[in-house]
């Protein structure tokens, strides 16, 4: 009987973990606007050529850091599997530096990190 009670316990348990899975019933909310991966990548190197448009055109550091950090924000958007996750990373990693020198003021520096990244989120479109 005990173990009859054993077995049927354990089988209630995995079968309401299944039913009620968040996996299961996760998708995008009302709120919320979910980008296929290359979607996500064009998104991102629009708002790098905005912030060089943007450096270029003579505006603040602060104007520059917040374009920086909606594509900072898109760029975890790009989710397609492992390869293209390391490599996103490494390419955000170049936008982070953008962003810091703008928010710091320095935008002939992150000026010089805009291209770079742009060629690496590029880049990705490939691995994709």
């Amino acid at each position: 009987m005990k173990t009859i009670k054993t077995i049927v316990l354990s089988s209630l348990i995995a079968l309401s973990m299944g039913a009620f899975s968040t996996v299961a019933l996760a998708e995008a909310s009302d709120g919320r606007i979910s980008y296929a991966p290359a979607d996500a990548i064009d998104a991102v190197i629009g708002k790098i050529k905005e912030a060089q448009a943007a450096i270029d055109a003579g505006k603040s550091g602060d104007e520059v850091y917040a374009i920086i950090k909606q594509g900072t924000d898109l760029s975890k958007e790009v989710n397609a599997n492992d390869v293209v996750d390391r490599a996103r990373s490494k390419a955000n990693d170049i936008l982070k530096k953008a962003r810091t020198a703008a928010k710091a003021g320095d935008l002939k520096t992150a000026a010089e990190f805009l291209p770079p990244a742009e060629k690496a989120f590029a880049d990705l479109k490939p691995l994709i």
